[in-house]
């Protein structure tokens, strides 16, 4: 009797990873641009486009400086070969990290585990709609409601999302803001 011979099927899945993409410290547009260039490198992904929203400048959140924040919005269209899992999202977020300390190794906090300026701060802010939540890493960002300089540019690149445990778009979500 033959044995079958089974043959894995390939599954390629389409996605959009929704982040943004602040600096307060330095020269600002290089190091946001430096970032947006890294992003058609990150591992487990084809990249086929990299969508980006306007600037936002904003007062920082969580600490006072006299900096002030410039935001980017990104959506990154990529095609995936299976769909995402804890394993997956959490390696995106350590991909992700990788590419702010290739950018610039100073840290985001200070001794007193307050915020502190820095060159590059990348937040992942949605993936898809997908609802996911680790002691590491919240999908959807757990503060992006509250941060104009994030539904701005979110509003921009997907106006039909919605945030999947809120039931609103980010358009919505900005006027709440307010």
């Amino acid at each position: 009797m033959k044995k079958k011979k089974y043959r894995a099927l390939s599954t390629n899945v389409n996605t959009t990873v929704y982040l943004n993409i602040g600096s307060n410290k330095g020269d600002r547009p290089t190091f946001i641009a430096r970032a947006v260039a890294a992003l058609y490198t990150l591992p487990g992904m084809q990249v086929e486009a990299v969508r980006l929203s306007e600037y936002v400048e904003s007062e920082p959140w969580g600490f006072c400086s006299q900096n002030a924040f410039l935001n980017l919005g990104v959506a990154v269209d990529a095609v995936i070969d299976k769909l995402w899992c804890r394993q997956s999202l959490i390696q995106l977020l350590r991909d992700i990290k990788l590419i702010e300390r290739s950018i610039s190794g100073s840290p985001h906090r200070n001794a007193d585990n307050s915020y502190a300026d820095r060159e590059i701060d990348i937040d992942i802010i949605a993936v898809d709609r997908l609802s996911f939540s680790s002691e590491e890493l919240s999908i959807p960002h757990p503060h992006m409601h509250l941060r104009p300089f994030v539904l701005q540019p979110m509003a921009e690149l997907a106006p039909g999302w919605q945030h999947p445990l809120l039931g609103a778009t980010a358009a919505e979500l900005l006027l709440s803001t307010k």
